[in-house]
């Protein structure tokens, strides 16, 4: 196909019967701005979606047990490592699409085109600005014995952990990474435990002066109040957007999807994957989680607006995924429980 898009052509033959008109979705999401991103898909195309939700690994185990016969025609979720264990396991197909290839920056889809972000978040320092006077500024300052007992993170079971590792073992090998992962434990206020959003209470607490997290659930936060957390806690709370090495920005992390590899309405979900690369889709998709559009041009959300633009690493995330093996050795080498 050319020029015309799959999306495009499916729009222009709204009138005319369709032999399939339906998506059967499989999607981890569960935001309310989520219902007018169908929707309007729904009333451009014509198409159904049915909508499987329920975590991440859950659907991915759902669709390896129904094999050959699962109706999963496009799997939407999030973190860049479950999309890349999607693909490993068979559950994904390859797409060509000349849309998606303009819109999506290439680090930010798969290199055999199995799966797509469409949003992304960066993973930040977060600090106490009365209490630390000169935070990390790199990712691997986050080592410097200077910070010991001050830092909160999650565990190594999380995968936004596996994917930060994962991308230091893509910028700067294994050996560097696991002296890297030490010198962080080390710098650790307490035992890894909980969410984003209690890293980020721990620091409104006095547990500890620098925490790490996603972007979004400081802009959440910024917007609504998060059982507690809301733009009166975080005051006093200072942001870093660090760098992965000189020349690379912050690292980010994505919520993407691809096409089911037995979807049995392959052209309906190559299509849906374009609309999620539209203006529109983009501002729904990013604005619903509070995160930053994959798009370039379209408006940041006003509780994003106050992070700000940054420089993103541009390291290619298919190829950070493919390191979460080797993180998780790392994890149990230096004790990061």
């Amino acid at each position: 196909m050319t020029r015309l898009s799959t999306l495009a052509v499916l729009m222009a033959a709204t009138a005319a019967p369709a032999l399939a008109q339906e998506l059967n979705l499989y999607s981890s999401r569960h935001y309310d701005t989520d219902e007018r991103l169908y929707s309007d898909f729904e009333d451009a195309t014509g198409i159904t979606i049915n909508r499987i939700e329920g975590n991440a690994d859950e659907l991915i185990a759902r669709m390896q047990a129904e094999g050959e016969n699962s109706p999963a025609d496009v799997l939407l979720t999030v973190d860049t490592t479950r999309l890349e264990r999607a693909k490993t396991a068979g559950l994904l197909q390859p797409v060509e699409s000349a849309l998606l290839e303009e819109r999506i920056p290439a680090n930010l889809q798969d290199a055999d085109n199995e799966w797509f972000g469409f949003s992304q978040r960066a993973r930040i320092v977060f600090y106490d600005e009365a209490e630390v006077k000169n935070p990390p500024q790199t990712y691997l300052d986050l080592a410097d014995p200077q910070y010991e007992g001050m830092i909160c993170h999650r565990s190594s079971t999380n995968v936004y952990s596996q994917t930060l590792l994962s991308a230091v073992i893509e910028h700067h090998g294994e050996d560097a990474a696991q002296d890297w992962a030490q010198g962080f434990v080390n710098n650790f206020a307490r035992d890894p435990q909980g969410g984003d959003t209690d890293q980020l209470r721990g620091i409104v607490s006095g547990e500890c002066d620098i925490s790490i997290s996603n972007t979004y659930y400081y802009a959440r936060a910024l917007r609504t109040d998060v059982d507690g957390l809301g733009a009166e806690e975080l005051e006093g709370i200072g942001f870093v957007f660090p760098s992965m090495t000189e020349d690379q920005g912050a690292h980010v992390n994505l919520s993407g999807g691809g096409v089911a590899a037995n979807a049995p309405n392959r052209d309906n979900a190559v299509a849906f994957l374009e609309y999620l690369a539209s203006d529109s889709a983009q501002q729904y998709f990013a604005n619903g989680n509070d995160e930053y559009p994959v798009v370039a041009g379209v408006p940041l959300s006003e509780s994003v607006q106050q992070l700000g633009e940054f420089d993103a690493d541009t390291v290619d995330l298919s190829a950070v995924a493919k390191n979460v093996e080797a993180a998780n050795r790392i994890f149990a080498q230096v004790g990061w429980e």
